[in-house]
């Protein structure tokens, strides 16, 4: 017998794949599509095993799925723009086309070498003209939609990247890819106006509930953070200035003793200029502007503020109540002011007790009688209004609704709703990413560059590296161009998009790869989309997932697909982990896919990955894992090739009319029983680990069977069919994890299937069910006997039986048998005292 040659089983079946065009997919509405995608990776030059396991769960649902019949869109692309190759290029003094390109040549072949179920016919590369000028496309209709604006505004700027970020790619205040300080700056920039879908997005969280992670659909609510309130003008005194806050609790309005102003709101300065308090004031906003905005806002965090000096009128008491400036209000929520109710907000309570001053209660507990001067904790729960005029007396809700409509009556405020949302800044200071189609003209303004001079490209010798400027407008054949409208000397804009505008609508491209005259043309995204599953990690929740979702709602406007959501399923694989920490080249701890295969074969990398953890679950790497597997592909290759001479003319259907042995009998039923758990496993579970190890057990059965593996059933027809029959299913079984060995031995068992063409077996239920089946016997809880039964036998019958039993006999003796409790094919529960 030969032995398992993993490595020229894998580059045969690789070939053979390739060659015959396996994988290769057309729209074709008759057939019942799935569309599966795994989220394209950045060609950093090496995979590692964390892409491994992302495109191994994705392949082994496509491969499902592929067997199940459906016509199945399973594609691979490149998130090519972006900092780490224009770094790479300013080190390497190279240019980032360069290095982009071969590292997408890298990990193409390592990617290959895995033997991923991919139509390489529509690989993409988000940094190709032929991609980016569709990104330009769709800024082009965002501007005529009034969704791309330019404004001056705060921005995050990091200074080692060089480039203004949004608010997403902010985390903890450092920058999400360099993890760098990121500061606050004014500086005009282009925006995407997401907060204007605001409620569409939140409203599409719905129809996500059951098919997205929970945790998902959860940040994006808090990320969106729609809240109900009013909206309240408080008047500087002195002045004609207003100072508008956002509260949620309209109710607490006279509790408010004072205000606090962001130190970023324009008002801060503004409010101290020619006061005592101007120096005071400056110094804070200077020591304030390095600080972390997560320490800043946390409860537990120092509360720190300056008197401004000015003062500002409570609308609804008449009194004059001091504005501050404190590190606890952001100037991106809300207004950036707030009213401080010190009686019932903590961060006020403490900020009060610390500067001394009024706390005054507006808001009793049921029973309540909280007291001002001795309060530590603030109450900031539902309850009765006091000392608030004419609203004492009405609680919650009802208080709410007469406060705002008193607001509303004397023109001082109204009930609005407000959202921690902000416009998705996209303007980038770097190179290498999409130039903005838009020229600057002295005469008339902001003009979109037309559609048939699209794309603009960019230009292959900017100046990498230089500070002060973006490189693009160092470049004077660049930035000088006509004006489309009226063609006199204007500038072209120099700024780049945020690299997640290429994966905002990449999915749909794929539908359309080589469309030269559309983004995707709309039969075959209507045909396609939505994606059925997709496969990613959760780090992207409130970046690409609301970004895509965002674009996918504006192009539906737009009348250019008809779905409402972009994913239909959504899967966030878990971290692979080494030594107690992720996989990371800087802990010395990455495995390289290429060592797995050269060692073992692509098929026990891919089991491996699969096996050792439920997908969302974390992943710990272990080396006798990954030898364990391996040893399991060998046992299979083993057993399949020692019955193949004796079963390889037989017809794989077995005839169900015949008497067949017990052992036929319980290897049929296993079969079965396997086919049904897989299939639950990967369809209704989504959990690869317990399907594999199914397969295990099967394989564990098959070889207990061959060692009672008769001449007479070696002679016998029908035996040849089941044992054919429960071979052929395993190795089908096996294909959407390990698909060399299973394409290898299929081909075996039946050298007419063709490369690709395995169909996934279905179950028969009247085949599971056991001739015979285990009942425990309990007395009193504690199990005393075992019995065989006949599988439809009566419950009257097995709780004769069971009572019947000498060794439970022996423990119920004299005493009086109270009840029987007996769960069908399962146990007896005899209840004695």
């Amino acid at each position: 017998m030969q032995s398992y040659d993993f490595k020229s089983i894998e580059e045969k079946w690789q070939k053979i794949w390739e060659d015959d065009d396996t994988f290769k997919v057309k729209t074709d509405p008759t057939k019942e599509k799935f569309y599966l995608l795994e989220m394209f990776p950045y060609p950093s030059g090496r995979i590692h095993m964390g892409h491994v396991r992302n495109y191994a769960i994705g392949d082994a649902i496509a491969r499902f799925k592929r067997m199940q019949g459906f016509n199945v869109l399973h594609p691979l692309g490149w998130d090519a723009f972006g900092m780490p190759a224009e770094n790479a290029a300013i080190k390497n003094k190279s240019h980032p086309a360069k290095w982009t390109f071969e590292n997408i040549r890298s990990m193409r072949t390592q990617i290959k070498r895995l033997g991923f179920s991919y139509d390489w016919d529509r690989e993409i590369a988000t940094c190709r003209p032929e991609y980016y000028r569709w990104n330009q496309w769709c800024f082009l209709k965002f501007l005529e939609k009034g969704l791309a604006v330019r404004k001056t505004a705060t921005v995050n700027w990091c200074e080692a990247c060089y480039t203004v970020l949004a608010n997403e790619q902010v985390v903890d205040d450092c920058c999400w890819r360099c993890e760098g300080p990121v500061q606050q700056k004014k500086q005009e920039a282009w925006f995407f106006k997401i907060t204007e879908y605001a409620d569409r997005l939140l409203d599409g969280l719905k129809h996500l509930e059951g098919s997205w992670p929970d945790r998902v659909i959860t940040m994006q609510k808090n990320w969106i953070g729609k809240s109900y309130g009013a909206e309240v003008d408080f008047k500087v005194t002195g002045s004609d200035t207003v100072i508008k806050i956002f509260t949620t609790r309209p109710d607490t309005l006279y509790g408010a003793t004072f205000m606090v102003l962001s130190p970023e709101h324009p008002l801060t300065t503004a409010l101290s200029r020619g006061t005592d308090q101007e120096k005071a004031v400056d110094a804070f906003i200077q020591k304030v502007a390095g600080e972390d905005k997560i320490q800043r806002t946390s409860e537990t965090g120092d509360k720190e503020g300056v008197f401004t000096g000015a003062f500002a009128v409570n609308p609804l008491t008449g009194k004059e109540i001091p504005v501050w400036s404190a590190n606890f209000v952001l100037m991106e929520y809300g207004t950036g002011a707030i009213m401080s109710v010190p009686a019932h907000d903590q961060r006020d309570l403490d900020f009060a007790r610390q500067y001394d001053l009024p706390v005054k209660v507006v808001i009793q507990p049921k029973n309540g009688d909280l007291d001002a001067t001795t309060l530590i904790e603030a109450y900031k729960d539902e309850g009765t209004m006091v000392h608030s005029g004419p609203f004492d007396g009405l609680i919650g809700k009802e208080a709410i609704r007469k406060v705002c409509e008193h607001l509303q009556t004397e023109k001082i405020g109204h009930a609005t709703v407000n959202y921690k949302l902000r416009d998705w800044g996209v303007s980038r200071q770097r190179y290498w990413g999409t130039p903005i189609p838009v020229v600057h003209c002295g005469d008339c303004g902001i003009v979109p560059v037309p559609y048939d001079q699209l794309p603009v490209e960019l230009p292959l010798d900017a100046q990498l590296g230089e500070r002060g400027q973006s490189p693009l407008s160092s470049l004077p054949e660049f930035a000088n161009t006509p004006c489309p409208k009226c063609d006199r000397p204007a500038k072209r804009e120099t700024d780049t998009l945020d690299t997640f505008v290429c994966s905002s609508w990449y999915f749909d491209r794929f539908t359309s790869p080589r469309d030269e005259s559309l983004p995707f043309d709309p039969a075959n995204v209507n045909y396609w989309m939505p994606v059925d599953q997709y496969v990613g990690g959760i780090e992207h929740a409130i970046l690409h997932l609301l970004y895509s979702r965002f674009f996918h709602l504006v192009l539906k406007d737009l009348g250019r697909i008809e779905t409402p959501e972009p994913f239909a399923n959504l899967l966030t694989q878990g971290m692979v982990i080494k030594d107690g920490t992720k996989m990371s080249k800087s802990k010395g701890n990455v495995v390289d896919p290429d060592d797995i295969i050269k060692n073992y074969g692509a098929d026990t990398a891919r089991l491996f990955i699969l096996f050792a953890a439920p997908p969302v679950k974390d992943l710990d790497w272990s080396d006798q894992g990954v030898e364990g597997c391996f040893r399991f592909l060998k046992r299979v290759w083993r057993i399949c090739l020692e019955f193949l001479p004796e079963i390889a003319s037989a017809n794989e259907t077995p005839d169900d009319s015949i008497a067949i042995s017990k052992e036929l009998k319980e290897l049929r039923r296993k079969t079965h029983i396997t086919i049904k758990r897989v299939t639950d496993d990967i369809q209704k579970r989504t959990q690869f680990n317990t399907a594999i190890s199914a397969c295990m057990e099967l394989v564990n059965h098959l070889y207990v069977f061959r060692e009672g593996w008769n001449d007479a059933d070696k002679n016998d027809a029908n035996a040849q069919s089941i044992v054919k029959e429960a071979l052929s299913s395993l190795v089908t079984l096996l294909s959407p994890f390990a698909p060399h060995i299973a394409e290898e031995i299929g081909s075996l068992l039946n050298p007419d299937c063709q490369a690709g063409q395995l169909c996934w077996p279905v179950h028969t239920d009247a085949l599971i069910q056991a001739d015979e089946i285990l009942i425990v016997i309990q007395v009193n809880g504690k199990v005393r006997d075992r019995i065989t039964v006949p599988a439809g036998m009566s419950g009257d019958e097995i709780q004769s039986l069971a009572l019947a039993s000498s060794k439970v006999q022996e423990f119920i003796g004299e005493k009086e048998v109270k009840k029987v409790i007996v769960v069908p094919g399962k146990l007896v529960n005899i209840v004695v005292k």
